[in-house]
């Protein structure tokens, strides 16, 4: 199979969809990469690694497009890059479709085989592939809202640690997945003072027993969202609904209640974002205001450290990819059932319940499951 690789490009992405040493396992297996040129140059990975890997280095995302029969990426592709892609072709990256209607449609117009990486699964019921991103983006939520508490940007001037005689700053995290765990380490390693909120006793008691009652675990309800935020400096929100847009956690009353130079930290926003006030933002321009509290809103956060993101997610996706390639999509996908789950869109038919939930009426889809679109 012809593997392309083509240069991501959304604003300030520096991520790439296969390090050279993926490149070579592909190579290895009997299939043959291309890259475009300077595709993982800005995190060292340059065109002449990727040449020693076995990968051949074309010059613009056309050719790419054009010659390879599976691309592999990392961010959703962009207008232009959905105009490119054809019937017979396989995508394999992150999509977030359900809050991304223009995106949604033209890859139903592509007739391409869309398989996104935040719905693959795992037999534990997790999402592998989305985890590694997860675990970045919670741990850089914590990093990002400590920076954006510093006066100068807008915040209340507030450190988190603390220093003797002066009480740390209070961290709110919504959610107790991959994203909440990771901000809570973080937090909890600056010596803030940490609450979890989720909705799953059993979770609350993984929680307890992983930071051995050194953070908070508190079930979620709207009133104990409305009372911790408004005490927090920093909250993260880290709720996720696979697939799914997210859910609103703060209407624009309860974030008005919040502390003047308080933060908020929207890691969600890829799927829609978790906070009323939550509007899509780029690491160059990475927050606003509304009502005195400061939002940080990036879409791609792990961009933000996109050669540590780079090997980790290759780490996870390599191997759904390599089934992909050595079997062919349709039998890769028909003989494990959890890569199937990542199908979201085959040949114009929309394979994920979530994102017709989500989109159906707007663009008039209907759902078709997965294996019956394979199979069809």
């Amino acid at each position: 199979m012809i593997i392309g690789v083509p240069k991501e490009i959304k604003n300030h992405e520096y991520r790439v969809g296969l390090t050279p040493a993926a490149v070579k396992e592909f190579v290895s297996h009997g299939h043959h990469v291309i890259v475009e040129t300077l595709a993982g140059d800005a995190i060292g990975f340059s065109d002449e690694m990727y040449i020693a890997a076995g990968a051949s280095i074309e010059s613009t995302p056309e050719i790419i497009f054009e010659k390879a029969e599976m691309i592999v990426k990392v961010k959703e592709p962009q207008p232009n890059e959905c105009k490119m892609l054809r019937k017979g072709q396989t995508l394999y990256t992150y999509l977030h479709l359900a809050p991304d209607p223009v995106q949604t449609q033209l890859l139903v117009e592509s007739g391409a085989t869309c398989i996104a990486y935040e719905t693959v699964t795992d037999s534990r019921g997790g999402l592998p592939l989305l985890a590694p991103m997860s675990e970045v983006a919670g741990r850089m939520s914590v990093q990002a809202g400590a920076h954006f508490l510093e006066k100068a940007h807008g915040g209340s001037g507030t450190l988190l640690g603390g220093v003797p005689g002066v009480a740390p700053g209070k961290v709110l995290v919504i959610g107790g997945g991959v994203v909440g765990t990771n901000a809570a380490k973080m937090a909890l390693g600056l010596g803030a003072d940490v609450t979890i909120l989720d909705r799953s006793l059993p979770r609350l008691r993984e929680l307890d027993d992983i930071f051995a009652g050194q953070v908070k675990t508190v079930y979620s309800t709207v009133d104990a969202i409305e009372h911790y935020s408004s005490n927090a400096d920093l909250v993260v929100g880290a709720v996720l609904i696979p697939g799914a847009a997210a859910p609103k956690l703060l209407n624009g009353e309860q974030i008005k209640a919040m502390k003047p130079g308080s933060v908020l930290v929207d890691v969600a926003i890829d799927q829609g974002g978790c906070f009323a006030t939550s509007k899509a933002t780029t690491h160059q321009e990475p927050v606003y205001i509304v009502d005195d509290v400061v939002h940080y809103c990036v879409a791609n956060m792990p961009g933000g450290v996109a050669r540590t993101s780079t090997m980790a997610l290759n780490n996870a996706t390599l191997p759904f990819g390599l089934a992909l390639a050595n079997k062919g999509p349709a039998k890769a996908m028909l003989e494990d059932p959890h890569l199937l789950n990542g199908l979201n869109v085959h040949e114009g038919k929309v394979t994920y319940k979530a994102v017709v939930d989500a989109l159906g009426d707007e663009l008039d889809l209907t759902y078709t499951p997965a294996t019956e679109a394979l199979n069809g």
